[in-house]
């Protein structure tokens, strides 16, 4: 995918990726995880979260696989009120989940991009929905 096209410079977007690489594993126990938390697999109604959909990626493991959702599913500044409120995470799961933020961003451009492009599969509302979550992980918290 050609990232210049989309206005983001790669090595912000690997930085990103490299910091939560660097961080240590997840130490607790195995947690459900939903794993594909992303704007598409959840409704809403009246601007509150009524539903989740599609367990098809349902998984025990590290949590930050979903709470990477605070980027894709939050306004911006929605990711730091929801770190702050949810005392859980420590600062390497965080790291983690914006890693994992990043990526699911990139795949919704892709499917976006697909969908442009009359691919199969291709979903053309996706790629705004990823362009803007990725412009909320490269900015932080």
């Amino acid at each position: 995918m050609d990232l210049d096209g989309f206005g983001f410079a790669g090595d912000d977007i690997r930085a990103v990726w490299d910091d939560a690489a660097a961080t240590s594993e997840w130490p607790g126990p195995p947690v459900w995880v939903h794993g594909d938390l992303h704007p598409a697999n959840v409704v809403v109604a009246d601007g509150t979260l009524a539903g989740i959909v599609d367990f098809g990626a349902l998984f025990a493991g590290d949590p930050a696989w979903d709470l990477g959702a605070a980027w894709l599913l939050l306004p911006e500044g929605g990711a730091s009120r929801f770190f702050d409120s949810y005392a859980q995470a420590d600062e390497a799961t965080v790291r983690r989940a914006r890693g994992l933020a990043a990526m699911k961003s990139l795949f919704l451009m892709l499917m976006g991009q697909n969908g442009d492009r009359g691919l199969p599969g291709g979903k053309p509302n996706w790629g705004p929905a990823g362009r803007s979550a990725l412009d909320r992980v490269l900015k932080g918290l």
